[in-house]
Parts: structure tokens; sequence; C-alpha cells
């Protein structure tokens, strides 16, 4: 499937996905795994600590992808490339070497550009229009989204006016470009997913939806450490009407080979009772395995119990 194709399944998704148990593919099989209900995308955050180390450069981390992981589909974090969102030329090389790959470059995950439900109205403009350089340079890639986050400040209410303003003005905008805006539950209330769900109701454009993180649902965090914690499968059960991708957290394994703090055969079944079929991203963040290893066991993970459950 060529990226052509692949744009043409993900606009097909962005109508279908504020309809509940209606989402379609957006990607193309990236591991050859037609057994499987999903396919399998790499998130760049997976390899942060050997990116911010200098021991990879993010020009070479669709390579390390497929040929380290066997994996041919790739999610970027713009950390990595911040200074290069309107640099046409590193764009075009990036295309260049995807294309030589054969590796879908799927989205791009935008931190650091201000908070898109900022109660303040010029703040929030601000965040809006910083956005716009990442919807021109997921356009020049192929992408079929930028993931985004909700955080602002105020009451529950007021953050999801905010949030509703901010992302519709946003998805406005990449509309144009036939490009997604996601929102990733990214602790706060983008963690509650009644709250979240709520936001993309009102907002109701095809191309606004989210992008469910099977394991980041800390809603309250103190000096130690995370306080209140939202059930995470009822989160997830939540968003997957707009989801536009899921993103595979990980952080310990047992001998089994199972996640040790998610239930992933249960999580699994959520995403495929409603109807999802695309990219579900590997994001290993632990500490007990190495990068490469802890990319290796979340993949055999979700081939395991995808196999089971397709």
């Amino acid at each position: 499937m060529d990226r052509k194709q692949f744009l043409q399944l993900g606009g097909l998704a962005t109508i279908t996905a504020a309809v509940p148990g209606l989402i379609t593919a957006c990607g193309s099989k990236s591991v050859g795994k037609s057994d499987l209900f999903f396919d399998i995308s790499l998130a760049e955050w997976s390899l942060h600590r050997t990116l911010f180390d200098g021991e990879l450069d993010h020009l070479d981390f669709p390579a390390t992808a497929k040929n380290k992981f066997g994996i041919t589909a790739v999610e970027y974090v713009n950390q990595f490339f911040k200074d290069k969102a309107k640099d046409t030329s590193y764009l075009d090389e990036m295309n260049t070497r995807c294309d030589d790959l054969g590796v879908d470059q799927v989205l791009i995950m935008i931190d650091g550009e201000g908070a898109l439900a900022a109660s303040d109205e010029k703040k929030r403009n601000e965040a809006v229009e910083n956005h716009y350089k990442w919807v021109e340079a997921a356009k020049h890639l192929g992408c079929h989204s930028i993931r985004v986050n909700a955080r602002g400040n105020g009451s529950p209410e007021e953050q999801k006016q905010a949030a509703v303003a901010g992302l519709g003005k946003l998805a406005t905008f990449a509309k144009d470009f036939d490009i997604g805006v996601i929102v990733e539950n990214h602790g706060g209330l983008s963690s509650n997913g009644a709250w979240l769900a709520g936001v993309m109701k009102e907002v109701n454009m095809d191309n606004c939806g989210t992008l469910p993180d099977l394991g980041n649902f800390c809603i309250e965090r103190g000096e130690n450490g995370c306080v209140k914690d939202y059930d995470p499968y009822k989160g997830v059960q939540e968003m997957m009407p707009y989801a536009k991708g899921v993103s595979a957290k990980t952080h310990a394994f047992n001998e089994q080979g199972m996640e040790t703090t998610i239930d992933y055969t249960k999580m699994l079944q959520i995403v495929k009772d409603a109807g999802y079929t695309g990219p579900i991203g590997i994001e290993y963040e632990g500490s007990e395995l190495s990068e490469p290893e802890g990319i290796k066991a979340t993949k055999e993970l979700l081939i395991a119990v995808g196999k089971e459950l397709s």
C-alpha cells in the first residue's frame, strides 16, 4: 500500500471516527502479520534516551525501526527535529529515506508549543498558531495526523470549553491539509476519558479525534508521583469511538512476556470491539529493559495477544 492509499484510508477513518463502533483502518499492515486485526508502528519516544544521548540521529530512526525491529511504520516526536518544521530540504530527506526503506510516516507527536486549552484567549490562539507549522510538516511528510495535548487551566468545564475552542480552531486549519488533530491522554483532565470524549463530541469535526494511550491515566500528581488515577479500561473505552491511533505503553514484563501494569488482553479486546484496525504504536517507557529490548518485548506482546484476539 502506497502513501496515497494510506492517506485515503486515513481520511475514511476521520469521517467515521465520530460514530461509536465505526472506526476503519488508517494504515498498511506494517509487519506483514495478516492474522492481526491491527497494524504495528513504532513511536520515536521508545528511543528517547538513545536520541537525547546522541547515539541515534532522528534521520536514522526509520531505518532503525525497519532494520532492527522489523517495523515499517513510524510515529515521530517533534522534540527530535523541533527546528525543522519549515525546513523543506530536511523534510524532503525524511521522505526520501522513508520511500527508499518502504516505511510509512504515520503521525507527528507535538509537545512544547503551548496550551491548546488555555483560558486566556490570546495564549490559546498563540498555541494554536504554533501548531500550524506542524500541520504543514505532517502534510509534507504524508502523515495522517498530528498528536496534540489538551492542557489548560480553570475548572473542568472552563477547560472543556477552552479545549473545544482551541482544538476546533486548529482542526479547522488542518482540515484544508487533510490532516487530523488527535489528542492523547497526557495527564490531568485529558486522562479523564469521559471529559475528553465530551470535548470531542462538542468539537464535532471529522478530523479531530483521540489517540488513546493504554497506560497514561494519572489525573492528579503529587510530590511523590500519581495520587489519583482514572480507570484505564473505562478511559480507553470512552476514547475509542474517536480514536485515529492507539499508543501501546509498556513499562515492565513478567516471565511470560506480559506487561505487569496493564492487562493487554483486556485492553486490546476493547480496541477490537470498537472496530479499530489501524496502527498501534509501540511506546516503551520502562527501565528494567534497555530501549531495544523493551521495544522487542512490546512487539512480541502485541503479536501474541493480537493473534489470540484476531
